[in-house]
């Protein structure tokens, strides 16, 4: 009882070699149709090892036929994969179209981007943040230039934003938090908006990143923006670029990096490692964050009589695994 028979049973009882290098499963089988838990387990791991094998056998079989072919090789097939099937949005931008140059001139951008205004950040957060929450955001102001950690003790961000206003603050970043984890971020562009909200998850504090390196020194960092391909990817990638002052310095090798990636964007923080002149590494500093945009608001914070210019509808939008916004 319990013994199993066919050739895995008679390979492990005779003493005979291996199992998995003597069964051959058919392509009809199924895992699901052996009542035995045990055996099941067992024929699966099994099934996944032969898996394995034949996947590694063929590309190595592939990698020897381009070698012997040389020159004469076909290009490679490009894996097909969610975001390069994305579903065609009518808002892409075209890095040569007027309008978009001219509305880029003109939006609430415009003075940082031509050098009219320093960028002096406010962070604060939730009302009564626990420890997590108010480490993350003292990271987080390592990260950015010019950035300033205040706590709300339980005043109203209406009542916040005029004061920013008057002390020249450039934006209002504001984490807030649920069951003592941070949760949400919501980045306010002053003094005439716009206002975004995001949801926030997978944060990792410095001390939680391994391999990380030493603590970030007090040079501007380079910033990267990828893969902002929409009218609203753009206005959301120019309101992290208004975040960070204008001429990093290299010297610090130092990178902040938003990539945004179906709709989620992931936030690093790196420097370089130059081992060699030609080879060069990247060491993980943290904090680490990804944010999903849930609305972008015209103007200051307004949670009732906000005007909105996009709010993301769940059952409206996302009806195509293909289909993004950003």
């Amino acid at each position: 009882e319990g013994r199993g028979s066919g050739p895995v049973g008679s390979a492990v009882e005779d003493g005979g070699p291996p199992a998995q290098e003597r069964v051959l499963f058919p392509p009809t089988f199924s895992v699901s149709e052996i009542k035995n838990k045990q055996r099941r387990h067992f024929m699966f791991l099994r099934w996944k090892q032969q898996q394995r094998k034949e996947k590694l056998a063929a590309k190595k079989k592939r990698r020897k036929e381009r070698e012997a072919l040389g020159d004469k090789a076909p290009p490679k097939a490009i894996p097909k994969t969610i975001e390069n099937q994305r579903v065609y949005d009518e808002t892409t931008v075209d890095p040569n179209d007027e309008e978009v140059a001219f509305d880029e001139a003109t939006d609430e951008f415009a003075p940082y981007f031509n050098r009219q205004t320093v960028p002096k950040i406010l962070i604060t957060t939730s009302d009564r943040p626990r420890g997590r929450t108010v480490r993350f955001c003292e990271q987080l102001s390592t990260v950015i230039p010019n950035s300033h950690v205040y706590y709300r003790r339980g005043l109203a961000l209406k009542r916040i934003i005029p004061q920013c206003i008057a002390r020249d603050f450039t934006d209002l970043i504001v984490i807030n938090e649920d069951r003592k984890i941070p949760n949400g971020l919501v980045l306010s562009h002053l003094p005439d908006g716009p206002t975004a909200h995001f949801r926030m998850s997978s944060v990792r504090l410095r001390k939680e990143i391994k391999r990380k390196g030493k603590e970030p020194t007090e040079h501007v960092p380079e910033v990267i923006l990828n893969n902002f391909t929409t009218r609203l990817g753009h206005s959301v990638g120019r309101m992290f670029a208004a975040l960070f002052p204008h001429d990093p310095q290299f010297i610090g090798r130092q990178v902040a990096t938003f990539h945004n990636q179906r709709d989620y964007i992931f936030f690093r923080f790196h420097r370089y490692i130059f081992k060699s002149e030609k080879k060069v590494g990247i060491q993980e500093l943290g904090p680490r964050f990804t944010l999903k945009l849930r609305s972008l608001q015209k103007g200051t914070f307004d949670s009732k009589f906000g005007e909105y210019e996009w709010i993301h509808k769940r059952r409206e939008m996302d009806t195509s695994r293909r289909k993004f916004h950003l």
